[in-house]
C-alpha cells in the first residue's frame, strides 16, 4: 500500500513538459544581455565557481590556464552552438559538468595543471555550446551575447581563482 501512495509523484514528475529558456533582455544591448544570462543561469555560475576553486586549489599557474581556457572555450563553443537547435544539446551535460568538478573540489584531489586545463576546456565547451544554442532562439541572440556570457565567466573565474590561490 505504501508503494501505491508514493508512485504518483515520480510518475507525475516524469511526465513534466520541458522548459525552454530564453535570453534575458536588459535593454542595454546584446553584450549585456549575455552577461545577465550568465548571472541568472545557476548551472553556468556553479561550473565557473567550481572550476575557479579547483584552479585556485592548484595554485597561480593552474588559475592562469583556467582563466584563459574557460572563457575561450565558452566563446568558441557558444558561436558553434548558435548554429544548432536548442533541443540538440543535452542540458544534462551542464548539470553533470558542475557536479563532477564540484566533487573534485570537495575531494581536494592533487590534479596536474593539464587535467585542470582539460576540465576547464570541457566545461567551457559544454556550457558555451548550450548557451549558444539557447541564445540563438532569442530575438537578440548573437555573437555579442555569447561574448558577454564568456566575459562574465572570465571575470568570475579570475577573481575567485586569485582569491583562493595558495
Amino acid at each position: 500500500m505504501r508503494l501505491s501512495r508514493a508512485l504518483p509523484l515520480p510518475l507525475a514528475l516524469s511526465c513534466a513538459a520541458p522548459v525552454h529558456a530564453h535570453l534575458v533582455e536588459t535593454g542595454f544591448g546584446e553584450y549585456y544581455d549575455g552577461i545577465v544570462h550568465f548571472a541568472v543561469t545557476p548551472t553556468d555560475v556553479l561550473v565557473v565557481f567550481a572550476l575557479a576553486l579547483l584552479a585556485g586549489q592548484r595554485g597561480a599557474r593552474a588559475g592562469r590556464w583556467v582563466a584563459l581556457a574557460l572563457p575561450l572555450a565558452w566563446l568558441v563553443a557558444g558561436l558553434i552552438g548558435q548554429r544548432l537547435e536548442a533541443g540538440s544539446v543535452l542540458p544534462v551535460a551542464t548539470t553533470l559538468s558542475f557536479a563532477i568538478v564540484g566533487a573534485l573540489v570537495a575531494l581536494d584531489l592533487r590534479l596536474r595543471d593539464g587535467a585542470v586545463l582539460a576540465l576547464a576546456l570541457a566545461g567551457g565547451a559544454v556550457h558555451g555550446l548550450y548557451n549558444g544554442a539557447t541564445m540563438a532562439n532569442a530575438a537578440s541572440g548573437s555573437g555579442l551575447a555569447v561574448a558577454g556570457a564568456a566575459s562574465a565567466a572570465l571575470l568570475m573565474c579570475v577573481l575567485l581563482a586569485a582569491e583562493v590561490s595558495t
